[in-house]
């Protein structure tokens, strides 16, 4: 089996760029947006990539019922393979601390675009692009030091590169997908099933590259009834990417194509995945492609037999759009652009439903340097309205930061 690509090869596929004017005109009347907003910013952790510190934290903050932010960094810890990280407040301040250093071998190397999950136990749930064969998923202890290395992808057709992250059911199995690998090497939704203190994995479904989608860089969103809601980078009927559900079919499971995406005003190249709302509605963005070229925010609303798609909010910017999924808090939504607002160095965002409409807020344009730049993950929101996410690139060493915005 060839060696799966690295992140930079994931990410330079995800550059097309297709306009048009006389819709974006429509668009811009049915979406009111905001300029940036006064919203107080402040950077709470800059890594550093030395010692156990970890750097380039692609995946977004996960936060607990007490305020705790959890994450992981692609790279540095302190065998230089990334780590899973704790910031916990204190006053004013924040306390880190790495909880895992991957060693490159059977426990993985780089958790890349997912963000952990948190289970039963304090157990942190996560995904690395490389080590085992093609990458791992894992279970970490919030008390520090203990890893368990739950699949190791890539001796079959389990799949490869699992980047996405993974989400949890109630009875503690969890979901997931590979970029990479499979029956027909376009990637695959996997499921781990818990059984007492262990997992077996199974593959739910293979992506043949054809009209169902190719190669899910994002994880799944679960619904009560058991459903799981994703997307593809690419393939579809216009090879620009679809959004897809798989339901339990039996001892099997039904892929339906929601939507597939023309590449036109709508977006193309889905790479962040799907949120559901109370509802039953999808969300999701779009890399590249709508009216400005920039990406796209959209609705997909249960309809009868069908589903109906909207365009919520197209992207001003030429490139650098969303790249994780959004994130729903008190019927607001929220997210990151990778490389787009008025600096070009990325941006964070919330959308507000308003008179039927929704209306766009810019939180925050960063400006490189030590406020931060290139934002790959998703944010995380508390109960009163803070938003906390990660940087790629800038920070105080270059290596990335976690920040916050407060109303």
């Amino acid at each position: 089996m060839p060696q799966p690509e690295t992140v930079c090869h994931v990410l330079a596929r995800y550059v097309t760029v297709v306009a048009s004017a006389l819709i974006g005109i429509l668009l811009f009347l049915a979406t009111v947006s905001q300029p940036a907003q006064s919203q107080t910013y402040r950077v709470i952790y800059n890594f550093t990539g030395k010692g156990s510190d970890g750097a380039s934290p692609y995946g977004g903050p996960t936060l607990d019922q007490s305020g705790n932010l959890y994450g992981t960094t692609y790279a540095g810890g302190t065998y230089g393979s990334g780590n899973v990280y704790r910031l916990s407040p204190t006053g004013s301040s924040w306390t880190y601390t790495t909880l895992y250093s991957f060693k490159a071998g059977a426990d993985g190397v780089g958790p890349a675009f997912g963000s952990l999950v948190i289970g039963a136990d304090r157990l942190l749930f996560g995904t690395t692009e490389g080590g085992g064969y093609f990458g791992t998923d894992f279970a970490i202890c919030a008390c520090p030091g203990r890893e368990v290395q739950i699949h190791s992808f890539g001796m079959g057709t389990d799949g490869a590169q699992p980047i996405g992250g993974v989400v949890l059911d109630s009875a503690g199995n969890f979901y997931g997908t590979t970029s990479l690998g499979g029956a027909y090497g376009n990637g695959t939704v996997f499921e781990e099933k818990r059984s007492g203190r262990s997992w077996s994995e199974i593959s739910l479904y293979s992506f043949t590259g054809g009209n169902d989608g190719t190669n899910p860089p994002a994880g799944v969103t679960l619904d009560a009834h058991g459903n799981l809601y994703g997307t593809t980078s690419l393939g579809g009927a216009n090879g620009v990417g679809v959004v897809y559900e798989l339901s339990p079919s039996g001892s099997a499971w039904a892929q339906t194509v929601l939507y597939t995406f023309q590449g036109l005003t709508d977006g193309q190249n889905p790479v962040g995945g799907v949120v559901l709302d109370d509802a039953g509605n999808l969300y999701g963005t779009t890399f590249d492609g709508g009216i400005n070229g920039g990406g796209t925010v959209y609705e997909l609303s249960p309809s009868g037999d069908g589903w109906t798609f909207t365009v919520l909010y197209s992207f001003t910017g030429g490139y650098g759009g969303p790249y994780n999924k959004l994130t729903i808090a008190k019927g607001n939504i929220y997210g990151s652009t990778e490389a787009d607002g008025a600096n070009g160095f990325g941006s964070v965002f919330k959308l507000t439903p308003a008179n039927g409409g929704w209306t766009f807020t810019d939180l925050h344009d960063f400006a490189g340097g030590s406020d931060g730049a290139a934002l790959y993950g998703s944010v995380a929101v508390d109960r009163a309205g803070n938003v906390f996410g990660t940087t790629n690139e800038g920070g105080s060493d270059n290596q990335g930061l976690v920040f916050e915005i407060t109303p």
